[in-house]
């Protein structure tokens, strides 16, 4: 998404929204000291951040599935369904219409295989996924940090450097919360590298490195169709990303040997059929949360760039000792 210049620097805008954040904080605090958790007869694990903008939630998501599901554990998610049409809570089916579910309920769905609901009232969305699915022994929550009507036994904080801008409370900046709630969390995973005071506001909590790693292009408007990333080396194309953080996306193209020709788009951003519509013969390339948006009407020569996460030795042995220490205790 794209943010406001003068949250990147504590400038005299943000100094005049400063009164606002300090406002803003204290209404946090007392909303969370005021909301009473609903707890679920399985543990619920949240990944969030405490910043506005994409931080990588949804690739750990999809590798914290992974990693519960190696070890026995049988996952369901509960999203926001940010971006999608449907009030109250629904299961979103792998094939569902991201313009009716949200762009990225759907693609965890079809990442993940997993049972998935969406609900903005996020402990209804878990008692109804439960409903639906009884043998859901563990609810990961898709950037739920500030949803404390939802009880939880882990937190998972995502944090990009870049989205914490000036570190100032909105409207001031971007942050949904202070940096010391860091040192509230189960671990930190950091996307790219962390400013020594963004790691020393952890605390005593551990920080894990994550980077994105891509895989073989697929054809949108065909999945099963691939080729090689290696193919498009040394390639002008045309990269579309509707992400939090297109930059990044765009980096990632180049940091492969591909020259992208960058078209930044907003956050959850709905195509159409002209947004592709570029006028010459060079592929197009773009991430899986707008693969989904644009698949039935993508060029031939359109290609999705999947990403999985990789994350630092230990971060799922401390996640699963945890989950697992609350298993024998409860």
């Amino acid at each position: 998404m794209s943010v406001p210049a003068f949250w990147l620097r504590r400038g005299v805008l943000a100094g005049m929204a400063f009164p606002l954040a300090q406002l803003f904080g204290a209404l946090a605090r007392w909303r969370r000291r005021a909301l009473r958790p609903q707890r679920l007869p399985v543990p619920v694990i949240v990944v969030g951040n405490i910043a506005v903008g994409g931080s990588g939630k949804t690739p750990v998501v999809d590798w914290l599935v992974g990693v519960l599901r190696a070890r026995g554990w049988h996952p369901g998610i509960v999203s926001r369904g940010h971006g999608g049409r449907i009030e109250g809570v629904a299961a979103v089916p792998a094939e569902g219409d991201p313009a009716l579910y949200g762009d990225e309920p759907v693609l965890l769905a079809r990442l993940t295989g997993c049972p998935l609901v969406i609900g903005r009232d996020r402990p209804a969305a878990a008692r109804e996924l439960l409903r639906l699915h009884p043998g859901c022994d563990v609810i990961v929550a898709d950037d739920g940090m500030q949803h404390y009507r939802l009880g939880r036994d882990l937190e998972v904080a995502v944090v990009d450097e870049a989205t914490l801008g000036n570190r100032l409370l909105l409207p001031a900046g971007p942050l949904r919360e202070p940096l010391s709630r860091l040192a509230e969390v189960d671990l930190v995973i950091a996307h790219g590298p962390l400013a020594a005071a963004t790691r020393a506001a952890a605390g005593a909590v551990p920080v894990f490195d994550m980077h994105l790693q891509g895989g073989s292009l697929e054809a949108v408007a065909a999945p099963g169709r691939t080729r090689p990333v290696a193919e498009l080396r040394g390639c002008r194309v045309h990269a579309v990303a509707g992400i939090g953080r297109p930059q990044r996306f765009f980096e990632q193209l180049a940091g492969d040997g591909i020259e992208p020709v960058p078209h930044p788009f907003p956050d959850h951003h709905r195509f159409t059929p002209a947004d592709l519509d570029f006028g010459d013969a060079l592929p197009i390339l773009m991430t899986a949360k707008d693969a989904v948006k644009c698949r039935p009407f993508a060029p031939e020569d359109c290609w999705e760039y999947p990403v999985r996460a990789q994350i630092g030795s230990g971060a799922a042995e401390r996640i699963l000792e945890k989950l697992e220490d609350g298993r024998t205790t409860a």
